[in-house]
């Protein structure tokens, strides 16, 4: 399975200020050890960045990131994102702009998203992204 980490996720995993125990950032643990298949994204990597301050905690990050095959969106991408989102919105599911971009990534690349944000579950039900735990 490839999974592609959303930032909820790895916000959890990278904290030094309480022990990460939920069970996603075990998850993530474990993939990451048993050299499964994690991939990242600007948006979620620009995300972590903005949560962080000192250019050490910046230095650090990027170096951490960078062993992890990246994805772009392209055109089409962006295109689909926002169709997905109308189409949850008019099934009464609010997916936020970003989210739906993250969405459409893992649907294209056939990805499951990792992440603690509900509003991914519910988005699901009206288009074929693929969450883990969900199988």
């Amino acid at each position: 399975m490839s999974l592609l980490v959303d930032t909820s996720v790895w916000s959890l995993a990278l904290r030094r200020d309480t022990p990460p125990d939920g069970v996603e950032v075990k998850a993530l643990r474990s993939a990451l050890e048993q050299g499964e298949s994690v991939v990242c994204t600007g948006l979620i990597r620009q995300e972590l960045l903005q949560g962080f301050a000192g250019a050490k905690s910046r230095d650090s990050l990027l170096q951490h990131f960078s062993a992890l095959p990246f994805i772009s969106p392209d055109r089409t991408d962006h295109i689909e994102a926002a169709e997905l989102r109308n189409h949850c919105r008019r099934n009464g599911v609010q997916v936020g702009t970003i989210d739906a971009l993250i969405a459409q990534l893992c649907i294209r690349h056939e990805l499951t998203l990792l992440s603690t944000d509900a509003d991914f579950r519910h988005a699901a039900r009206f288009c074929p992204l693929r969450n883990w735990g969900a199988q």
